[in-house]
C-alpha cells in the first residue's frame, strides 16, 4: 500500500474559488420563489417516497390490498404513498426498508 503524505500550512491557506454564482438571480430571488422551490422539492421527495413503497410492494409480488392486509396499514394510506400524495413516516419507512431488505423475515415476523 502506498502512503502519501500531506502537508497544511494553516498560516496561508489556499483561496477558494467562488464557483458559478448569478449574483444578479440570487439577489432577484424573492421569499416567493422560495416558497414556491421548496414546494417542488417537497413533491419530488413525496413522489420518490412513493415510488419505493411501490417498488418495495411488486418486489414482494403482492397487490395493494394484499400488501396493506400483510403489513396492517389501511390500503388507503398504500394507495396515497404510491400516488405521491403522503409519504410513508417514521415506523412505516423503516418497515419498507426492513421488507426491502429482508421480506421473508419481516413477514414471518408481521404473522407471529
Amino acid at each position: 500500500m502506498k502512503k502519501v503524505r500531506i502537508s497544511v500550512d494553516l498560516n496561508a491557506p489556499k483561496k477558494k474559488s467562488r464557483g458559478r454564482i448569478n449574483k444578479k438571480l440570487l439577489d432577484a430571488t424573492t421569499e416567493i420563489d422560495i416558497a414556491r422551490h421548496k414546494k417542488i422539492d417537497d413533491d419530488l421527495a413525496m413522489r420518490d417516497a412513493g415510488k419505493y413503497a411501490a417498488r418495495v410492494r411488486k418486489k414482494m409480488g403482492l397487490s395493494q390490498q394484499d400488501f396493506s392486509r400483510k403489513i396492517g396499514v389501511p390500503i388507503e394510506t398504500i394507495r396515497n404513498w404510491e400516488q405521491g400524495k403522503r409519504a410513508p413516516t417514521g415506523a412505516a419507512k423503516a418497515l419498507l426498508r426492513i421488507l426491502d431488505r429482508s421480506p421473508e423475515l419481516a413477514l414471518l415476523a408481521l404473522s407471529a
